[in-house]
Order: structure tokens, then C-alpha cells, then sequence
């Protein structure tokens, strides 16, 4: 039995053509701009969302790649969110669980986001093992 695709995760198909040295190079920016998330928390997200909204006339794979980077930071930002939640309402016993689940997050976000940079300047379009398509 196969289970029909879900709107809501399915990576979308990626642009046709290749891209030139400055469209790869504004994909990977658009990733990169997520590490301004180290400094304050939305910057993971508002960082990809200004390149994109920037290049995102100009260049298909840049577009492609700019939704890509905001989705995945948006649901890394809605998982931390959801496991700070959980320790605040068990009254901090869920923080038990929650430090250890938001470090990992934190790594696999790390990882990922450097890995979709890498790939994005050798001109792939990467996509995220789990993400949210809030922009399709």
C-alpha cells in the first residue's frame, strides 16, 4: 500500500538548467545566511529570507534554493520551539529530554545547513532530509 505524497513536505522538483557561478553562488549565501541564527534565533530564519526575497526574480535555482533554506529554518525553529514548550508545561521535568534532543538538533541543523552550501555552490539543488514547504 503506498501512502499518497503530503503537500506539506514534498520536495518540489528542481530547476531545470545549470546554473552559472553567480546563481550558485547566491544559492549558497541564501544557506549560509542561517548561521546568522547563531547570533540571535531568527536570523536562522530572516537571513535566508532576505536573499531569497532578494535574487529570487533573477535566478530560478537561487529561488529554488532560497525557498529551501527558509522551510528548513522555519521547522527547526518550530521543533526547538515545540521542545522548549514541552519542558515549560511539564514544569520542567521535559527539559530532561528536550536539552539533549535541542543539542542534537542544534548539530543536525548545523550539518545540514553546511552541507546545503556546499552543494548549492556545486550547482545542486539540495534538499533538506525533512523540512515543512510552507513556500512552494
Amino acid at each position: 500500500m503506498s501512502v499518497p505524497p503530503n503537500e506539506f513536505t514534498t520536495a518540489p522538483p528542481p530547476p531545470a538548467g545549470t546554473p552559472s557561478i553567480q546563481e550558485r553562488q547566491w544559492a549558497m549565501f541564501a544557506h549560509l545566511a542561517a548561521l546568522s541564527g547563531c547570533f540571535t534565533v531568527i536570523g536562522a530564519i530572516v537571513g535566508p529570507l532576505i536573499v531569497w526575497q532578494m535574487k529570487r526574480n533573477e535566478s530560478a535555482f537561487v529561488d529554488d534554493q532560497g525557498k529551501e533554506a527558509t522551510n528548513f529554518n522555519i521547522t527547526m525553529f518550530i521543533l526547538g520551539a515545540a521542545l522548549v514548550a514541552f519542558g515549560i508545561v511539564t514544569f520542567g521535568l521535559g527539559f530532561i529530554l528536550a536539552i539533549p534532543v535541542l543539542y542534537l538538533l542544534g548539530i543536525a541543523w548545523l550539518v545540514f545547513t553546511i552541507i546545503a552550501a556546499v552543494k548549492a555552490n556545486e550547482g545542486v539543488a539540495y534538499r533538506y532530509p525533512f523540512a515543512i514547504r510552507l513556500f512552494k
